[in-house]
């Protein structure tokens, strides 16, 4: 470790020298990249992250200095992986400025890439909002490049975090979306019924019955089969025990779903909510009678 860390200090060293003397035609720069990028993989290897990542932005900027934008991108994005074991900040800061280059020279599907690590990492932080951005921009970018399956996985992490923060419509106009593409697809057709559920759940989450009923009939419409399947019965029942204001039919309903298909965490804390209301209303008629 201390021979890689000696090793490291003095290729860096050498690099500042380079830039510190005379060139010609940007050929300092492109020696001290050769020393910086020697020197940030030793630091690597002694698991001095920050150090690490901190001589790969110096390499970036050595390449910005010759307009290598690709390889500035790439240096950039090697510093936000060291940088990811010890600052997340300091990491996304990283992935950003390797995304700004790459837009500039039309690599739109590695921004994408960054994008959606960018978002995953908002994500570990529990930052739902900025999550939610890094998403959609990912999103976009693959659906550009027609990249179709990540563009869904990213609009449907999109869905699944804007319903956590009772953004209901835009889930449903996403799960929505997809199911209606997937249906085209033979290989995708199979997972549109559980689209639908999650919009349907989320036309639960809203409370309005009508709507509710609105909703199943046009799923029918978008897929004739739909309405054969456990998850139309699933909506269909609670739909009723909502009408029905019944607390008991409602967990029994669940119950039921979940013994045979296990409800995940996300559909769990969504009917919890379903649940709560319901309750609530129930109380409510209690105190009026």
């Amino acid at each position: 470790m201390g021979d890689q860390i000696a090793k490291a200090e003095d290729l860096e060293r050498k690099a500042e020298k380079k830039l510190g003397g005379w060139g010609l035609f940007g050929s300092k720069y492109e020696d001290a990249a050769e020393l910086f990028d020697k020197a940030a993989n030793s630091y690597k290897l002694a698991k001095s992250w920050d150090r690490a990542g901190a001589t790969y932005v110096k390499l970036a900027n050595c390449h910005l200095k010759t307009e290598s934008k690709h390889e500035a991108a790439t240096a950039y994005v090697d510093a936000a992986h060291c940088y990811k074991k010890t600052s997340v900040n300091e990491s996304i800061s990283c992935l950003e400025q390797g995304v700004n280059l790459l837009c500039d020279i039309g690599r739109l599907n590695m921004a994408a890439r960054y994008y959606k690590e960018i978002a995953e990492l908002y994500e570990s932080e529990q930052n739902i909002e900025k999550a939610i951005d890094f998403y959609e921009r990912a999103a976009d970018f693959f659906q550009n490049e027609e990249v179709t399956t990540s563009a869904n996985q990213c609009k449907q992490k999109v869905a699944q975090f804007a319903a956590q923060i009772e953004q209901y419509p835009k889930s449903i106009q996403i799960y929505e979306e997809i199911a209606r593409h997937s249906l085209n697809n033979n290989l995708l057709k199979y997972g549109v019924k559980g689209h639908l559920l999650n919009a349907g759940i989320c036309q639960l989450c809203k409370g309005d019955p009508v709507a509710i009923s609105n909703a199943l009939e046009k799923y029918e419409d978008l897929d004739p089969t739909f309405s054969g399947t456990r998850e139309y019965r699933f909506l269909k029942d609670i739909a009723a025990s909502l009408d029905e204001e019944d607390v008991a039919k409602f967990t029994d309903v669940v119950k039921e779903f979940d013994s045979m298909t296990p409800l995940d965490s996300w559909k769990t804390t969504l009917l919890l909510r379903v649940k709560e209301k319901l309750k609530a209303k129930e109380l409510e008629e209690d105190d009026l009678t």
